[in-house]
């Protein structure tokens, strides 16, 4: 009973061993062909992706900078002469124009100067013109021995005299007319005042550093903003080529006021390696204010017609750049990439796809070639910048041409 007993139990793990090495044997084929060409993934699942099509479009290039809005011109209102601020005749924050009346300085004492320049000039057109008599006496004496050419020639210097006091006189006018003016004050330029600096009343002087008023123009107004200096050659490459554009973007990322491109600086900040550029804007909604900090978009270049992948579907290996493209048969295939100028959101594809080829844009680490694959979603980039909002990795693009 014994010996039975043993025989039946190894025949029993005998049967258990056949049938688990039977199983084995049956799931190797399925273990072996998973991920294969043309088969599902694990699982016997085909892996979810989501694709874009490669476009054929026209590719803004763009640079993005930190800038400081600037007044186009900023004047400080000061007083020229000595006096009694005895009129204030703005609004604080009242919008001027050129020749617009600002203050008045008490005028009492200049214009007395200016009245004794006119009469002391009066006096001297007088003695002048009586100088001038004399010597038409005298010439004619002269002309029958009545006179000595002594007393003509001494007439003559006499009236030179006259006439060069005159001239002293006059400018003594003109000088004391202009310290007149100086007692009232205009705005130089069109602009907007801003807070006054001194109340009526109060005695000012040439020489105070504070002054009166600021003007500023706001209409059109400036950004100053700067750029690495490796950018130096493409900035003045899209200057050569005409207007560059300069847009304001929010923090948001909502898009603002357009302007034109004005200068480049003169030098490199060596500490820094920028160079600053200036910026125009029309500023007609006053939406941009002197000494406030924006973000501002360069567009230094436009590639015409390239075919174009969200950036998010480039893959890196050995080989270099490719992509998975998905074939009629839901299956993907490894496609080698040849890339141009790369954005933030997509990149120039230069030789390995066609437009309308569908790349996996999310999902590509599951692959393998030849995958199976079902679409979940198809469309465009993910979430991130919007074609208007394209702009260049310097790094990357440095190396890509267009």
């Amino acid at each position: 009973m014994r010996r039975a007993f043993l025989i039946l139990l190894a025949l029993a793990l005998l049967a258990g061993a056949g049938a688990w090495y039977w199983r084995q044997r049956e799931a190797a084929p399925t273990v072996q062909a998973a991920g294969g060409p043309g088969r599902p993934g694990r699982g016997g699942v085909p892996v979810p992706v989501t694709v874009a099509a490669a476009q054929r479009q026209d590719l803004p290039i763009r640079l993005d900078a930190i800038g400081t809005v600037q007044a186009f011109n900023t004047i400080t209102v000061r007083a020229q002469v000595d006096g009694q601020l005895t009129e204030i005749a703005f609004r604080e924050g009242q919008m001027v124009k050129q020749g617009d009346l600002l203050a008045r300085i008490d005028p009492r004492s200049y214009q007395a100067a200016y009245d004794q320049a006119v009469a002391k000039k009066a006096q001297d057109e007088a003695l002048l013109a009586n100088a001038r008599l004399d010597l038409q006496r005298y010439t004619t004496l002269a002309q029958n021995q009545g006179a000595s050419k002594q007393q003509l020639d001494t007439q003559r210097a006499q009236v030179a005299q006259y006439e060069a006091q005159v001239a002293a006189d006059q400018g003594a006018i003109d000088a004391a007319k202009t310290q007149l003016s100086f007692t009232t004050l205009r705005s130089p330029i069109a602009g907007r005042v801003g807070l006054r600096l001194v109340d009526q009343g109060n005695i000012v002087r040439s020489g105070d550093a504070t002054g009166i008023v600021t003007v500023s123009q706001l209409q059109p107004i400036a950004v100053v903003f700067t750029l690495p200096q490796q950018e130096l050659g493409r900035v003045q490459a899209a200057m050569a080529r005409g207007k560059v554009p300069v847009q304001v973007v929010t923090n948001a990322g909502e898009t603002g006021p357009v302007g034109d491109l004005l200068t480049i600086d003169n030098a490199v900040d060596q500490q820094t390696g920028t160079i600053k550029l200036k910026a125009s804007f029309d500023n007609a909604d006053f939406r941009l204010w002197p000494g406030a900090f924006v973000n501002v978009r360069l567009e230094v270049d436009r590639l015409q017609g390239v075919t174009t992948v969200p950036l998010v579907a480039v893959q890196r290996g050995p080989d270099g750049p490719y992509a998975f493209v998905v074939t009629p048969d839901s299956t993907v295939e490894q496609r080698p990439l040849r890339l141009g100028a790369l954005t933030a959101a997509e990149a120039v594809v230069r030789q390995g796809l066609e437009p309308g080829e569908r790349v996996v844009t999310s999902g590509a680490l599951r692959l393998n070639p030849g995958a199976a694959v079902t679409v979940s979603e198809e469309g465009g980039p993910p979430q991130g910048p919007t074609p208007g909002e394209r702009r260049m990795r310097p790094r990357q693009a440095a190396d890509a041409g267009p």
